[in-house]
């Protein structure tokens, strides 16, 4: 009994979520929904021709070995917010990390808005994520991603794990933004560094691509001036790096800046400050 005890393999996490969109009488409207798994997206009622996709972690947070795979496709002339409903958490990892990959598509004259919240990230866990997007040369893309190392609030810190995270992104199968980003081993003396996050423990990086990233510029360079973070643009890409001292603080940084990338569009409902 001991040794089959030994060698039972823990249960692990799986989840595939897939949703494509397609423009039907001036609005965006479901074309295919398939879930598996721990994978849910539901999409609350919009009143305005977009669609809102919120996709759910039914497993309640990730560890070492689980694994969750995203694929959007928007049709010609559609957009789509996605967001998540509620911030994905990443626990100890007794072995391997979790995996979370996500695949987006945007076609001609389409907007896809990424906005999951934030993730958390605990001590000793371990996450590998990828980003792949594919844009029309008309399509305009935003994106946000932010990282909490552990939650300040109640006390916790990432001391020691491994986050790697990867992103591709390509216009007309044009490769205009790729990034890498490894902070692993002793995670807590790494994010001291002044290079690095000198000590804080909440950041998150926005890219916009499309027609409007100099219009943008000016308008999100005022909101980043004040704080720990810069914005660049180059030709039709803008790219803002954030860090603050807790979730709260970024968040409270994070929403105007957002809210100015989408036109003055509020973020998603299930967002809450």
């Amino acid at each position: 009994m001991a040794m089959a005890a030994a060698s039972t393999r823990p249960q692990r996490a799986r989840g595939r979520g897939h949703l494509a969109a397609k423009s039907l009488g001036g609005r965006t409207r479901l074309a295919e929904l398939y879930q598996e798994g721990a994978a849910k997206i539901r999409l609350p009622e919009t009143f305005d021709s977009s669609m809102e996709a919120v996709i759910i972690n039914t497993a309640g947070g990730l560890t070492g070995g689980d694994r969750m795979d995203w694929s959007v496709v928007a049709g010609p002339g559609t957009r789509i917010d996605v967001t998540t409903q509620a911030c994905e958490k990443i626990y100890k990892a007794s072995a391997d990390s979790a995996v979370v990959e996500t695949s987006i598509r945007v076609g001609a004259g389409a907007r896809v808005d990424w906005l999951p919240q934030e993730t958390i990230l605990f001590d000793r866990a371990s996450l590998s994520r990828k980003l792949h997007v594919e844009l029309d040369e008309t399509a305009e893309f935003l994106a946000v991603e932010a990282i909490l190392l552990g939650r300040k609030a109640m006390g916790e810190t990432m001391a020691q794990g491994l986050f790697r995270d990867r992103w591709r992104i390509r216009r007309d199968g044009r490769l205009i933004h790729a990034e890498e980003l490894r902070l692993g081993g002793d995670i807590a003396a790494l994010t001291a560094e002044n290079a690095v996050l000198s000590g804080q423990v909440a950041f998150a990086t926005l890219l916009y691509a499309g027609p409007l990233a100099e219009t943008y510029l000016r308008q999100v360079r005022p909101l980043v001036e004040s704080h720990m973070g810069g914005v660049s643009h180059w030709r039709e890409k803008l790219v803002v790096r954030l860090a603050a001292s807790d979730g709260f603080a970024l968040r409270k940084i994070l929403i105007p800046i957002i809210s100015a990338l989408r036109n003055g569009a509020p973020v998603p409902k299930v967002w809450n400050l």
